[in-house]
Order: C-alpha cells, then sequence, then structure tokens
C-alpha cells in the first residue's frame, strides 16, 4: 500500500485536470497517488465495467454480513474532518506495512489546492451510528477511482473492507458512472478484487480479461 514500493512504469505531472483528459489518462494505465499535486503513476490497474457488472453469489454474502454499515459521500475539501479520521488512517496503514501520516491524510481531504482526490467516501455503522471507515477517491461524472479505503479493523468483522467496496461499486453502477478503477494488482492478496464481475486489468499497453497470466503474475 506505500506508494515507496508501488508498481509505477511510468509518471506524468499534468496541468490538465478537465475530466475528460483525466478519464484518458485513466483508460491508458495512469491513475493519481497521493505523491503530490498532478501527478499519476501508470500501473497495473483494475477496474470493473458497471453496465456489466452484477452481485454474485460471494458479493452478496459479504453484503449480508454488512448489512449495518451504511455508505455517504461526501465532496472534498471535507468540512466535517477530525483527527479521528487521520488518526484511522495512520493506524490502518501502519498495520498494513504501510506509512501514510495523519498530516497527509488531513492535507488530502481538506486542502483542494494540494490533493488529487475530489470525494470521500464514509461509511456508518448503523446500530453505533459511528463513522468506522472511509476511502479516498478520485470521481468524474463517468468514472470513479477507490483509491484509498481506510477503517476500523474488528475481529468479528473481517469482511469490513470488502463490503465498503461493494457498496461503493453499486452506488457507482446506481449513479450511471462506466468504470469504477479499484487500485493496483501487484501483490498476492489483491486477487480478492478479481471476484467483481465486469472487472479487466491492465497490462502495462492494453486492458486484459483473461486473469490467468495475471494469477501467475501474482502467485506468492
Amino acid at each position: 500500500m506505500s506508494d515507496m514500493s508501488y508498481l509505477n512504469w511510468d509518471t506524468k505531472i499534468i496541468g490538465d485536470i478537465s475530466p475528460d483528459h483525466i478519464e484518458g489518462l485513466y483508460s491508458a494505465g495512469y491513475v493519481f497517488t497521493r505523491v503530490g499535486h498532478g501527478i499519476m503513476n501508470k500501473t497495473r490497474s483494475f477496474r470493473v465495467h458497471l453496465d456489466t457488472f452484477e452481485l454474485s453469489s460471494e458479493n452478496r454474502r459479504i453484503l449480508r454480513k454488512s448489512e449495518q454499515i451504511e455508505m455517504r459521500r461526501e465532496v472534498i475539501p471535507y468540512l466535517d474532518y477530525d483527527w479521528k479520521v487521520g488518526k484511522m488512517a495512520k493506524d490502518f496503514y501502519h498495520a498494513h506495512g504501510a506509512d501514510f501520516s495523519a498530516n497527509k491524510v488531513k492535507e488530502i481531504v481538506t486542502e483542494p489546492e494540494k490533493t488529487n482526490f475530489t470525494t470521500l467516501l464514509v461509511f456508518k455503522d448503523k446500530t453505533t451510528a459511528r463513522d468506522i471507515g472511509y476511502a479516498i477517491c478520485y470521481e468524474t461524472e463517468n468514472i470513479i477511482h477507490y483509491s484509498y479505503p481506510f477503517y476500523k479493523e474488528e475481529p468479528s468483522e473481517p469482511s469490513r473492507g470488502l463490503g465498503m467496496m461493494t457498496l461503493m461499486l453499486i452506488w457507482s453502477k446506481k449513479s450511471g458512472k462506466s468504470l469504477a478503477y479499484l487500485g493496483s494488482l501487484q501483490r498476492p492478496s489483491d486477487t480478492y478484487k478479481l471476484q467483481f464481475k465486469g472487472g479487466e486489468w491492465f497490462d502495462g499497453e492494453r486492458w486484459q480479461t483473461d486473469t490467468t497470466a495475471l494469477r501467475t503474475i501474482l502467485k506468492p
């Protein structure tokens, strides 16, 4: 998850941040990261065509385990930012071997002149009414990049992260978007993204739907 070890085939620093231009770069394998404003990296990206996305039996099983989670969309800059948001991100990424400081999280979600991202998805536990997860995203009318998710991990709820991602896909499809980008594929653990119907991966030159070669690349 750390940008230090992020699979990067090429870097662009862009000035034109119009949605059409950014969507074209995403289609060419580039994605925004937290490295710096206007910086895009080309990586082994994974995306879901939302016109063909539909819930599988496994997706429905995860949703049943996530019935208590509710998602809402907030625009960046996020006016209700609280230090607990940054702490949750710092703790989550530290637990997964990545360095993501609370100050950097605050910058990304509160300072529009310094961030590449436009949207913060907030996930609430309906039982406790507490926010238990977030996802920092880049969004246009047509695409969404689910870029930096983080959440309070609970041993009793091991599917929380997957439930959040599934809720995002359902919302994005209902919103009329065409594509949802789910980040890169570079570790064996990233294969969970392949379960979503309508998915394809970028091999450095073109998008592929056959995952045979990919599974070999990602083998431990």
